[in-house]
């Protein structure tokens, strides 16, 4: 049995933790300064609570770090001041520069692997995938920690930084192209045509702009998707790439900052909140 401590259990978080705890291992977690929530959240998929993270880490063989990309090295940091040699698996969706400074900055020099999550919060009806990069024997212990779970590791190679800059590649697109689609219907919107370029959509073949009403729960995580564009800019800035689209996106994306966590709103409030001064 192998002790994992998970930094921290938000929805992705305590998924993926279940997942742990489900194929037999022990799952901490740390419960000073958290939130009622996320006490919640720990408590449902059986996770054992220590008061600091001192404690937490004297007892593990690996962390999990899942947290929004903005306080992945703020975690990282943490764990640094404390005497924890075991596994570090970074799965935020941060720039491969970041995970990069985190890989070479955690002391005392725990082996690190680079992770990114693709897919939903995994469960008994939907599995999501972990791509890991690093040393061979640690991709192994990450493989053996989720043998018949929801959720399916895979390896990005053995470079740190290769699974962020897959995360970067995948979700720059599709979270860009969701905010694009916002942007493009709340223009028709504001001149009475939502209706006519939805129907005009129809006839593509992606159904990103066919579908607005997927928009509310964009919102909702604009919060924490706005920081990944910024990282998913810092990555195309190192590839010699225009940054611009990602930092744009990353823009609006703060117009919808008062729409967090807010999945219920209706589809003309959150179109509404993208227009300058709404």
């Amino acid at each position: 049995m192998t002790t994992v401590t998970v930094l921290h259990p938000g929805s992705m978080g305590a998924a993926v933790a279940a997942q742990v705890v489900g194929a037999g291992h022990s799952g901490l977690w740390v419960s000073q300064g958290r939130s009622r929530a996320t006490q919640q959240r720990a408590e449902e998929v059986s996770l054992t609570a220590c008061a600091s993270l001192g404690e937490a880490l004297d007892a593990s063989d690996v962390v999990l770090s899942v947290c929004p990309p903005h306080a992945a090295e703020e975690v990282a940091a943490a764990v640094s001041h404390h005497r924890f040699s075991g596994l570090y698996i970074d799965a935020n969706a941060i720039s491969p520069q970041r995970m990069e400074r985190i890989a070479s900055g955690i002391r005392p020099a725990p082996v690190v692997l680079d992770g990114a999550i693709f897919g939903p919060p995994p469960t008994a009806q939907r599995t999501c995938r972990l791509y890991v990069a690093g040393v061979e024997q640690a991709m192994e212990l990450a493989h053996g920690l989720f043998n018949d779970t929801a959720v399916e590791v895979r390896s990005a190679g053995d470079r740190i930084g290769s699974a962020s800059a897959l995360k970067a590649s995948f979700a720059g697109f599709q979270k860009a192209a969701r905010t694009l689609a916002g942007v493009s219907h709340a223009l028709a919107d504001a001149h009475g045509v939502g209706d006519l370029l939805t129907s005009e959509a129809k006839a593509m073949v992606s159904e990103i702009l066919s579908d607005p009403d997927y928009l509310p729960s964009v919102a909702a995580r604009a919060w924490r998707w706005a920081p990944e564009m910024l990282e998913i800019a810092e990555a195309l800035r190192a590839a010699g790439l225009p940054a611009e689209i990602a930092e744009a996106t990353a823009s609006v994306m703060t117009r919808w900052e008062k729409d967090k966590d807010e999945y219920g709103l209706p589809l003309t409030e959150v179109l509404a909140h993208l227009r300058q001064g709404s």
